[in-house]
């Protein structure tokens, strides 16, 4: 099955029959390497075709759907066509003119990228695969067509190549005849080989909210020259499926590390602060403060119509209490105080529910379950919306099974609306499978079964397998430590692209930094903030 985006079932309140019939006979009828987007902005200029097929053996389809009928087309012409609404007879910009120009717009811009042009042959500089463009009228067959138009009318108008009538495309047909109808579309249905880093390319110019810490830049406005990096980072279909699938309400999400959880969240935060619908700031929230940090960066470099607000949880404590006179004073357990007084402050009305259009969790496994239930009362009642993503093996912070509450315990609706995320992104097989032999053969067999880890898929790409050395005392470690620093600085390693990770602070300033500068090796120490210097 073809993967739709978003899923058809999240777009009830805006899909019309003749899209969702197509969407099925898409998903049903053309293979798993397929992708369709419906009604999804694309590119510079933000246009969203009703669909975009990318199927790596074919090409690019860009179809336009009418649910319109024979009898009330009144007129048409190349470029409108004046159709019978309940407000009158209007005028429509003919589909056809319509789709043409967002497919010839579109791949223009894609061969603006030379990784993206055929190199040779008769096709050389074209688009490296095959494309094409069309109009579905899901209320109208051929005869009716060809009963209510002349012929020569028919053939400018809705040409049998690149307008397909509801008796052209149905449940009935097989796969075979699905794909082959859709390919008629195809213009130059020439020989290529796409490559999996080529249809991540054309996704990459096609949904710029898609990318990962990059851009494209455009030193001439004018011709859109593009810089696009040599390597481009996004997210996966199956992650962008998700992160756009996600309607109002409570959404949860269960991802092992490096499974995409907080890019979804980036995503999901943005799509929120752009809806119109929306009037009230946005509020993302995690429990680390130097992720909160790297989130509020992130975020900043777009262009929101809301405010968002991005803060580690206990900076939103003292806010909250500071905001309404209620910060309790001073002293050794400091926050341990805050964090009652905001539960106190919230039940007795002091601090009000709903300040937010939406809320979004990260790292919901650090958090204890009176300060989510209060969090699951912040998002705005109209469309209740709230994200809260969490995975039991992450949880750092406290020293309990992260999740050893229910969700509806603390008021977060995740029955039916959970995703579980299992494959890992962000590591190499190789390093991916080293920490699974540790964390899965040796934890799980000295932790209660509460505790246990589940093992996450390898979905990264391939590296250097991980170098484990014991030694007898730990002079000798640091001096290997030492020896392996110099040798990749030999090697043309920056300084600045080698870490040394220690557990703990004394391990660093009482016997590592001494070592490192009586070598004359540079570094520089970087500790987490302290929690209560971050607050104000």
């Amino acid at each position: 099955m073809a993967i739709i985006i978003p899923t058809i079932s999240s777009c009830s309140e805006k899909i019309t029959a003749g899209e969702k019939r197509l969407a099925r006979l898409l998903e049903g009828g053309l293979s798993e390497q397929c992708t369709c987007w419906y009604d999804t902005r694309m590119g510079d200029k933000q246009e969203h075709p009703d669909f975009v097929i990318l199927t790596p053996e074919k090409g690019l389809l860009f179809i336009e759907v009418k649910d319109w009928f024979i009898t009330k087309i009144k007129s048409a012409n190349k470029s409108h066509i004046h159709y019978e609404t309940k407000d009158g007879i209007q005028p429509f910009k003919n589909p056809l003119e319509q789709v043409r120009q967002y497919t010839f717009h579109t791949i223009n811009s894609l061969k603006k990228d030379p990784l993206l042009r055929q190199q040779q042959g008769d096709y050389e500089g074209s688009f490296i695969m095959p494309y094409g463009f069309g109009v579905y009228l899901s209320n109208i067959t051929r005869a009716q067509l060809e009963k209510s138009f002349p012929p020569e009318a028919i053939n400018e108008l809705f040409p049998a190549s690149q307008v397909i009538c509801k008796d052209e495309l149905s449940e009935f047909m097989t796969k075979e005849q699905i794909s082959a109808r859709l390919e008629s579309l195809l213009r130059h249905n020439y020989a290529h080989h796409t490559t999996p880093q080529q249809l991540d390319r054309i996704r990459w110019h096609l949904y710029p909210d898609v990318r990962i810490n990059a851009s494209v830049t455009q030193v001439d406005l004018n011709n859109f020259t593009f810089h696009t990096p040599d390597v481009v980072c996004m997210m996966d279909r199956n992650q962008e499926q998700l992160a756009r699938s996600m309607g109002a309400g409570h959404r949860v999400i269960h991802g092992v590390a490096g499974s995409g959880k907080t890019l979804i969240l980036h995503h999901r935060c943005i799509e929120l602060a752009n809806n119109i619908e929306n009037t009230k700031p946005i509020l993302v929230i995690c429990y680390n403060i130097t992720l909160a940090k790297k989130l509020k960066s992130q975020l900043e470099q777009h262009t929101l119509r809301l405010p968002v607000e991005v803060i580690h949880f206990h900076a939103w404590c003292y806010q909250q209490l500071n905001t309404h006179h209620s910060l309790p004073p001073k002293s050794k357990n400091f926050i341990e105080l805050m964090e009652n007084a905001l539960t106190v402050a919230f039940e007795e009305g002091i601090i009000k529910p709903e300040q937010y259009s939406a809320v979004l969790i990260d790292e919901g496994h650090d958090f204890k379950p009176e300060w989510l239930r209060i969090l699951a009362r912040m998002p705005d009642n109209k469309d209740n919306s709230l994200l809260f993503l969490y995975d039991d093996a992450q949880s750092i912070y406290q020293k309990k099974k992260a999740l050893d509450f229910t969700l509806s315990s603390v008021n977060i609706k995740a029955l039916g609306r959970t995703t579980i995320l299992n494959t890992n992104y962000r590591n190499t097989r190789q390093i991916l499978h080293f920490a699974s032999n540790i964390a899965f053969n040796y934890l799980n067999n000295h932790i209660e079964e509460a505790l246990k880890y589940q093992q996450p898929d390898a979905g990264g790409l391939s590296g250097t397998y991980p170098a484990l050395a014991s030694f007898d005392n730990q002079d000798e470690e640091i001096t290997h430590v030492l020896d392996w620093v110099t040798k990749q600085r030999q090697q043309g390693i920056a300084w600045s692209e080698i870490a040394i990770l220690c557990p703990s602070t004394y391990s660093i300033s009482g016997m590592l930094g001494p070592r490192l500068a009586a070598r004359s090796i540079p570094y520089q120490i970087d500790l987490p903030p302290r929690l209560d210097t971050t607050l104000s």
